[in-house]
């Protein structure tokens, strides 16, 4: 008994580190110039985000915009998700710093870092565009002050910012509404009910025919940018990334936020410096024209973004009847998630099977990037060396060039042996009728069948009847 508790605690300890590992907080790297962000991250595999404690705050670092990025494996049937939620921080000034060991709740779960020194350089070169901003006109002002206060104005307005006026179907368009608010004016607005006012601006921004890549945002932290030479503070509400399936327009209403704006005392001497109120600002109306692609037979499926190729084979000479592995992988930007597997042509020379599947989306700065590779199991029927163009193909749209692109295989692999008599007859194409051959039940059936079970049942009743006529009889005589 005690053998067996020692045995069962000992598998116990094996498994919990296998469990830890479904969820854990990894951190960026060091050194690092200046003007790039340091990182720490959520990692949670095969689970959903549910909640999680806000990321620690790190001496000498402020922090940034956060966004999220999903990386899917499909193999062998079994699928494996991994989502990371990653928070940057931007350093004050170059130097030493230390993140100490923190630890933080996610999904109820605690999670333990033990921190890192990190060391700041100077600073790298970049080069930041900023979004081309429409400033509206200031909304109506607030009611009658009473005598003790002054209503002053303020310097902000709510915009909803697209990166282009109009778009192709299937063409990523990144929305994102923003607050701006001036820095000297902080005391002056602040939000009021964000949360049940943001759930009704999302149902107004969402949109029938378009795909949504929505970015995380889990909590509103202002940003420190210039608009027009001056400094403001602009609060990231909303941003997502629309593909348009139809050629119908994406229309965006006007749309409203409500602050709180306070009036600020005449007297400093009064108890209450500020008194409440409320004003109501606007985002203008925006309609995005959707045009549709040009002529193409595929025009209706094909693929839209900006893609590379990549490519692999497990060997480039197999022998005969042994399988190896093909790998065609897609990089770029574009609506990766609703890629089909590319169907390869059918020659009968090598047979491929349905591909593992690996997908890894980033959503970051406006733009839904990652890869999305397909690992096909390939079979060699009959020697020879084969092209792989011949047999892959994948032609998309490319919406900076306006024009249909086609990526090829660059590759060709040769299948070594000698081939009998049937690999040969396989490797023909003799129809529909032959290919459902291997899959058909071989057993010889009389085409006489029917007749012969008509005549045992005939025979079966005729002796029925007959023993029911004797035992009738035999009863009646013993009456």
């Amino acid at each position: 008994m005690r053998l067996s508790f020692l045995l069962a605690l000992l598998y116990l300890l094996v498994l919990v580190p296998a469990f830890g590992q479904q969820a854990r907080i990894e951190l960026g790297k060091s050194p690092l110039p200046i003007n790039t962000y340091f990182t720490v991250s959520i990692r949670l595999q095969d689970q959903q985000l549910k909640d999680y404690s806000p990321f620690p705050e790190i001496e000498g670092f402020k922090k940034s915009n956060r966004f999220s990025s999903t990386k899917t494996v499909i193999a062998g049937g079994k699928t494996t998700t991994v989502l990371t939620i990653t928070q940057n921080y931007a350093a004050l000034a170059e130097g030493d710093y230390e993140v100490k060991p923190f630890s933080m709740t996610v999904n109820g779960q605690i999670l333990q870092s033990a921190g890192m020194k990190i060391r700041v350089g100077p600073m790298a070169a970049v080069s930041p565009q900023g979004p081309d901003l429409v400033i509206p006109q200031q909304p109506e002002q607030s009611e009658e002050q009473p005598q003790e206060y002054v209503d002053q104005e303020d310097n902000a307005f709510l915009t909803l910012y697209t990166d282009k006026k109009e778009v192709y179907v299937g063409e990523g368009l990144n929305i994102v509404l923003y607050f701006y608010l001036a820095e000297e004016d902080q005391r002056l607005l602040d939000f009021h009910d964000f949360g049940n006012q943001i759930t009704g601006i999302l149902r107004q921004l969402k949109q029938p025919n378009a795909w949504e890549e929505v970015f995380e945002i889990d909590e509103v932290t202002p940003e420190q940018v210039e608009v027009q030479g001056k400094p403001y503070l602009r609060f990231r509400l909303y941003e997502a990334v629309l593909y348009p399936l139809t050629t119908e327009p994406l229309r965006f209403p006007k749309l409203s936020l409500r602050m709180l704006k306070y009036k600020v005392a005449v007297n400093p001497t009064l108890l209450e410096d500020r008194l409440e109120g409320y004003k109501t600002f606007f985002a203008r109306e925006r309609i995005i024209p959707v045009k549709e692609l040009p002529p193409h037979p595929l025009r209706d499926v094909v693929p839209v973004g900006e893609y590379t190729l990549r490519e692999g084979l497990s060997s480039k000479s197999v022998p005969l009847n042994k399988s190896f592995s093909y790998v065609f992988e897609l990089e770029g930007e574009g609506n990766l998630a609703a890629i089909m597997p590319p169907s390869p042509t059918t020659t009968g020379t090598l047979d491929f099977y349905p591909p593992d599947l690996q997908q890894d989306i980033t959503l970051r700065a406006g733009h839904v990037q990652g890869i999305k590779r397909f690992t096909y199991s390939v079979l060699g029927r009959v020697p020879g060396t084969y092209i792989l163009a011949n047999d892959f193909q994948w032609i998309y749209f490319n919406p900076v060039t306006a024009t249909y692109d086609t990526l090829k295989s660059n590759l060709s692999v040769t299948v070594t042996g000698i081939a009998d008599a049937d690999n040969m007859v396989l490797a023909r194409d003799l129809g529909p009728f032959y290919k459902i051959m291997e899959n058909e039940d071989h057993t010889l059936v009389s085409i006489y069948q029917n007749e012969a079970i008509k005549r045992y049942t005939n025979i079966i009743l005729l002796v029925l009847l007959a023993l029911s006529g004797f035992i009738f009889l035999k009863n009646r005589k013993i009456k």
